[in-house]
């Protein structure tokens, strides 16, 4: 008897566990984007050390390749030719004796004036956060340094400088995340770094020896949460030639619709100091901050270093801290957003830092349509045999609008929607995924809806969708309000309508299918 109940319990862990794979390999399949970078397994969260070099752009992030969950970071790495098809390599950096290897950047030294490089070499430095876990279990507050990495093959391999770390802790506790960049006016390297609640900048000469030059942002911006992942580049003033300084700051918790999300600053930067603009201050006044991603799941967006003078690429981690170790995924946690190219435009408001996809997505199309139709209050503008929606473009343009709601559903066969759209009563932006599949994970997933305000009352409007099987990123206006959110239905949404309040008005659309592989 004994024989018989034991060889039941063993059957019963047998097919339990076989089920678990089952379950496993259909979110796997279900989940897995089809062309927003996710690692093949394991735990991702912000990208770090981008940079192009040789035709290639180079994307590490923050990686845990034992857990499903964050854990002891690495720097996994991979590799794009056009920021759109992703390639994982084997990890780049592992952690040591001074600690796990936390967010960072990296650097194309073209003067080899790190002197890491040779004669046929430009090194390739990369400089990161030490997080030393052993002081932080010990109660101790300087936890955190700053080291050095460099590469002579591509970052196929690595070497840690031998006189790590490079930049000691001053007595402060979240004191990390380092972005280095060349400052070619000034002949320097400047790092900006996240130190609490504000930046500090320091300068080099040679990627090894650092001084501080001064700190930003107290009392400036949004302050919920501590600052993280910051970033600091020249951009030109569309249509003008005056050229201002723009600061990524990210921030967790704090963001506009709770959670971590990344706010900027306009300014200038003289190699020593960061200053905001006369007319950013007056935005910050009216707005409190102003953020580069009005969704949930746009966090820890960094440029790439050494791409072509006067463009800039972006990209970031698409998920929120208040939920992201709970998603419904079990070999892998997390992806990338869509690579995007930033510009800066100035209004009588202020300043936008608008974001797009970048135009290298434009290589993949497919499948398309066209329509022109005027609107009713239900209209069915995608059905499932048009266009595959789990890897779409759609370009939306709406005419004629008056004082209602426009409200967009993304839906599937079992009821499950993501809602979003243009409220132009309340003159707000909003995404709703209540009722988008899974919902009871993590903290705040679900609720509230999501929303961006708009500053008037629009006649007309344009807005890219980009659609991944478990993503919508929206761009209003040319990017000049961007909404990224994930959600995990049941079953792939398969249909776009549009039901709205309001009469007359006309939508052009314009979709996409995405040859990606």
């Amino acid at each position: 008897m004994k024989k018989i109940i034991s060889s039941l319990i063993v059957a019963s862990v047998f097919f339990s566990n076989l089920n678990a794979q089952s379950d496993s390999k259909k979110e796997e399949q279900l989940y897995r984007p089809n062309f927003h970078f996710s690692p093949k397994k394991g735990w991702m969260n912000d990208p770090n050390g981008l940079y192009y070099k040789d035709g290639v752009y180079h994307l590490f992030f923050q990686h845990y390749p034992d857990e499903n969950k964050w854990g002891p970071m690495h720097w996994g790495h991979a590799t794009s030719k056009d920021l759109v098809k992703w390639e994982e390599h084997p990890i780049a950096l592992y952690p040591d004796d001074l600690g796990y290897i936390f967010s960072g950047s990296a650097v194309v030294d073209k003067n080899n004036t790190s002197g890491f490089g040779d004669s046929k070499n430009n090194p390739v430095v990369a400089v990161y956060t030490y997080h030393n876990p052993n002081r932080e279990k010990d109660g101790k507050i300087d936890v955190e340094s700053q080291g050095i990495a460099y590469s002579l093959d591509n970052s196929k391999t690595w070497t840690k400088y031998s006189a790590n770390p490079v930049l000691k802790n001053p007595g402060i506790r979240d004191f990390r995340d380092p972005k280095v960049f060349w400052d070619s006016k000034r002949q320097q390297w400047i790092m900006v770094l996240a130190a609490q609640d504000r930046t500090h900048f320091y300068a080099s000469k040679n990627l090894k020896e650092w001084t501080f030059q001064s700190e930003f942002g107290k009392d400036l911006g949004g302050h919920g949460g501590v600052w993280e992942c910051p970033d600091l580049f020249p951009l030109k003033v569309e249509g003008s030639n005056e050229e201002k300084w723009v600061l990524i700051v990210n921030i967790n918790p704090g963001g506009p619709n709770n959670g971590s999300a990344g706010q900027y600053f306009v300014g200038d930067f003289d190699g020593k100091t960061f200053k905001i603009d006369e007319l950013f201050t007056k935005q910050l006044q009216k707005e409190k901050a102003a953020w580069l991603d009005w969704g949930k799941d746009n966090y820890a967006s960094v440029s790439f270093d050494n791409v072509s003078q006067g463009k800039r690429v972006i990209i970031g981690w698409m998920s929120n801290w208040e939920y992201a170790q709970e998603v419904p995924t079990e070999a892998w946690r997390s992806s990338t957003t869509m690579a995007r190219e930033v510009s800066l435009k100035k209004t009588k408001d202020g300043y936008l830092l608008k974001n797009i996809p970048v135009a290298g997505l434009k290589n993949y199309q497919g499948k398309s349509i066209r329509k022109k139709i005027d609107l009713k209050a239900e209209n069915k503008l995608v059905s499932p045999s048009e266009i595959d929606l789990t890897k779409a473009v759609l370009d939306l343009n709406l005419k004629k609008m008056t004082a209602g709601t426009y409200s967009f559903s993304l839906k599937n066969s079992l009821g499950e929607e993501v809602v979003f759209g243009i409220d132009n009563k309340t003159k707000e932006l909003f995404v709703d995924r209540s009722k988008s599949g899974k919902t009871g994970f993590g903290n705040h997933y679900a609720t509230p809806v999501t929303k961006a305000p708009l500053n008037q009352i629009y006649s007309e409007a344009k807005m890219k969708l980009v659609i991944d099987k478990t993503s919508i990123e929206i761009f209003f206006n040319d990017g000049e309000k961007v909404m990224t959110e994930i959600f995990f239905p049941n079953e792939h949404f398969s249909e776009l309508t549009l039901s709205t309040d309001t009469k007359g008005s006309s939508l052009n659309i314009y979709a996409n299918q995405l040859d990606i592989k």
